[in-house]
C-alpha cells in the first residue's frame, strides 16, 4: 500500500475523481507539452456524463487555456478498466505531437490503461490486507497508530497537522456561510442554521450534523477541502473529529493518531477495492468515509485492534449497495445529506463494536471484497452517471 499522504489530499471540490484528478492530469500534460499551440481533450464515460456538474471541463480549460482547448464529451465510450477516462491530445502547427489516455480512479489518483490497480510506485506498507496487519501488530505488540508510524515515520504527523487544520478550516467556513449553492438546483446551505440551533440547544448530534454539512457545502461550492477518502465524502471524518474535540475535549495528539488509523482503513479499501463513485457507487465514498470515521472513533475510545476493525467493517457493510446518483451531476443531492447521516452512523458503529468486544464473523477484508463486487454488479446508471436512481426521478418529475 502507498502512503496515507496519497489518500488525504487538500484541494478544491466538488469532486476528487471529476475535478481534482483531471486537474492533476491536465497540469502534467501541460508540463509535458510546453510547445503545443492547441489541445483537444476527450472525456469518456462518467467523466463525460457528469463532467458539467462536477466542473471537469472548467478546471481543464483553466489549466490548458480556454482559447486553445477544445473539449469533447463522449459518455457512450466506456473503458472496462475504469469509467473515468480522459484522453489529452496536443497539437503544434496542425499536427498532433502527443496523446495520453489516463483514468481518474478516485481520490484524485491517476492510473494509465491496464496499469495494476493494487500496486503503487511508492509501496510504503508491506501488508495489503487487514488480517495481515492485525497479525503483524499482535506479533509486535503494536496498535494501528504505531503501525502507521513505523512505516510512515514521525514526519507523517506534521503532514496530518496540515490536513487536520484544513479540515477544521472547512468546517468553520461552512458554519458561518449562508446562501444558495451554485449549479442551478437552488440548494440552500443548512450548516449555519443547524449550528445556530446547536448554540441555543447544545447537543453532540447537532454539532456533528452542522460540521458535516459545513464541509460538504464547502465542497459543493468548490471550496478547499480534504479528500477523506474523496471530495464527495469529505464531511464525514472531519465532523466526527471536530465534535470529539469540542464536546469531549480530545487532544490534538489523539486526534492526529486517529487520523492515522482512519487513513489506514481508507488505504485498504483504495488498494483492494475502490473509492470511486463512478466505479462502485457511493458505498465506495460515503461508505468508506463512515468506516474511516468509525475506526478513528473506536481508537479514540480505547478500542482494541479487533474492535477497531469491526467498527470499520460495520460502517462499510451497512452502506453496501449504496448508489451514486447525484441530481444533475452536482455533488449536492443526495451527497450533502449523506455526509451528515454517515457521520452520526460512525458513532453507532464504534459503540456497537466496543459493546460486543469486537466479536464478529464478517471481516473488514470480506466487506471490501463484497463492496467491490457489488459495485461492479450495479448497472452503470447507478454509478455516477446521473442517469438512474434519484437523478432519474428528478428528470422524470
Amino acid at each position: 500500500m502507498e502512503s496515507i499522504r496519497k489518500l488525504y489530499k487538500i484541494g478544491n471540490g466538488p469532486s476528487s475523481s471529476h475535478t481534482m484528478g483531471p486537474a492533476v492530469a491536465a497540469e502534467k500534460f501541460l508540463i509535458d507539452t510546453p510547445d503545443a499551440d492547441s489541445y483537444v481533450v476527450k472525456l469518456y464515460g462518467s467523466l463525460a456524463a457528469t463532467g458539467k456538474g462536477h466542473l471537469t471541463d472548467e478546471i481543464i480549460l483553466r489549466i490548458l487555456g480556454k482559447e486553445k482547448t477544445k473539449i469533447h464529451f463522449k459518455p457512450e465510450v466506456v473503458y472496462r478498466y475504469h469509467p473515468n477516462g480522459v484522453k489529452f491530445e496536443a497539437y503544434k502547427n496542425g499536427e498532433r505531437i502527443k496523446k495520453w489516455l489516463v483514468f481518474s480512479v478516485g481520490g484524485g489518483s491517476l492510473k494509465e490503461l491496464d496499469e495494476s490497480r493494487d500496486e503503487f510506485s511508492d509501496e510504503t506498507y508491506p501488508h495489503k490486507s487487514m488480517e495481515e496487519i492485525i497479525e503483524f501488530c499482535e506479533e509486535n505488540n503494536l496498535n494501528f497508530y504505531q503501525y502507521v508510524l513505523k512505516y510512515e515515520g514521525k514526519e507523517i504527523l506534521d503532514y496530518l497537522k496540515e490536513i487536520l487544520s484544513s479540515m477544521f478550516n472547512a468546517i468553520n467556513r461552512g458554519l458561518f456561510t449562508n446562501g444558495i449553492l451554485p449549479g442551478g438546483l437552488n440548494v440552500e446551505r443548512k450548516s449555519a442554521s443547524v449550528y445556530s440551533e446547536y448554540l441555543k440547544y447544545p447537543s453532540h448530534e447537532t454539532l456533528v450534523y452542522a460540521a458535516a454539512l459545513g464541509v460538504a457545502e464547502e465542497n459543493a461550492s468548490g471550496g478547499v477541502i480534504v479528500t477523506a477518502p474523496t471530495c464527495g465524502a469529505s464531511g464525514v471524518v472531519p465532523a466526527v473529529l471536530y465534535a470529539e474535540k469540542i464536546r469531549n475535549h480530545v487532544t490534538e495528539t489523539k486526534i492526529l493518531e486517529s487520523l492515522c488509523v482512519a487513513g489506514l482503513i481508507g488505504n485498504l479499501v483504495k488498494t483492494n477495492g475502490s473509492i470511486s463513485g463512478a466505479e462502485v457507487g457511493c458505498q465506495g465514498e460515503v461508505g468508506v468515509a463512515c468506516a474511516m470515521a468509525a475506526a478513528a472513533l473506536t481508537y479514540i475510545k480505547g478500542g482494541t485492534l479487533r474492535e477497531i476493525e469491526y467498527s470499520a467493517e460495520i460502517g462499510l457493510e451497512h452502506h453496501l449497495g449504496m448508489t451514486c446518483d447525484p441530481i444533475d451531476g452536482l455533488v449536492q443531492i443526495p451527497c450533502i445529506e449523506r455526509n451528515a447521516m454517515a457521520a452520526m452512523q460512525a458513532y453507532n458503529c464504534a459503540n456497537y463494536a466496543i459493546l460486543t468486544k469486537g466479536v464478529h464473523r464478517i471481516t473488514f477484508d470480506d466487506a471490501i471484497e463484497v463492496m467491490e463486487q457489488t459495485g461492479r454488479d450495479l448497472r452503470e446508471e447507478y454509478r455516477e452517471t446521473s442517469r438512474g436512481g434519484l437523478a432519474y426521478s428528478r428528470k422524470r418529475n
